[in-house]
């Protein structure tokens, strides 16, 4: 069975299955993922699957799969996390795993759709997210879909025997309403990469929890 629950021009947001281990598994151990996500460690079968069964739980986080319209192909995981009632706001997470369909617009295009269904379905008056300060192709993309830099983390994270700046943007409500928040027309290249942003779980790509 084929499920479109939020459908964008090239893709469309599904729920994450079982089935679909194998390859989250592949691509949260992928160095060329993992060093663009807080995650310090490797990931197994048993604790790739105690996540996809904590999905859906709990109403404070939303994880869906990306999937390309040709060829229904899964390419990476996007979600809204932390979400409040009280203050109607969220943090937004994304990977593109595929390595396949990065840098092509994918992307961008999924945090677009993501945003469009915080505000228009979820009713968020905000949103936000953070990523890691050299990941400029991911920047660009946040600024296309209207985020704004709201501030530095100095030295925020260590990697590759070094600290780095950590970015926080946030996107609200009223401003996203004020733009033309259409699709656009052709896929913008190389608008992505892999940004460090939470995403999911304590298993995955969440970075608020405690490991």
């Amino acid at each position: 069975m084929n499920i479109r629950y939020y459908e964008g021009r090239r893709i469309y947001l599904r729920p994450i299955e079982m089935s679909d281990e194998p390859q989250l598994r592949c691509w949260i151990n992928d160095p060329a993922n993992w060093r663009t996500l807080d995650r310090f460690l490797p990931v197994n079968e048993l604790g790739e699957r105690e996540y996809i069964e904590r999905l859906y739980k709990s109403a404070e986080s939303l994880a869906v799969g990306i999937v390309v319209r040709e060829g229904d192909r899964l390419i990476g995981v996007a979600g809204l996390h932390r979400i409040s009632p009280a203050n109607r706001s969220a943090v937004f997470g994304i990977v593109v795993g595929n390595r396949a369909y990065q840098s092509r617009g994918y992307g961008g295009e999924a945090t677009r759709l993501m945003v469009r269904y915080a505000f228009s379905e979820l009713n968020l008056n905000r949103v936000g997210l953070t990523v890691y300060a050299d990941n400029e192709r991911a920047i660009r993309a946040y600024r296309r879909a209207g985020f704004v830099q709201e501030g530095r983390l100095r030295q925020a994270y260590f990697r590759n025997g070094a600290y780095h700046d950590e970015l926080q943007f946030g996107l609200l409500r009223y401003d996203w309403e004020e733009q033309a928040h259409e699709e656009p027309e052709e896929p913008e290249a190389e608008d992505e990469d892999l940004p460090v942003v939470s995403l999911g779980s304590v298993t995955m790509w969440d970075t608020s929890m405690p490991t």
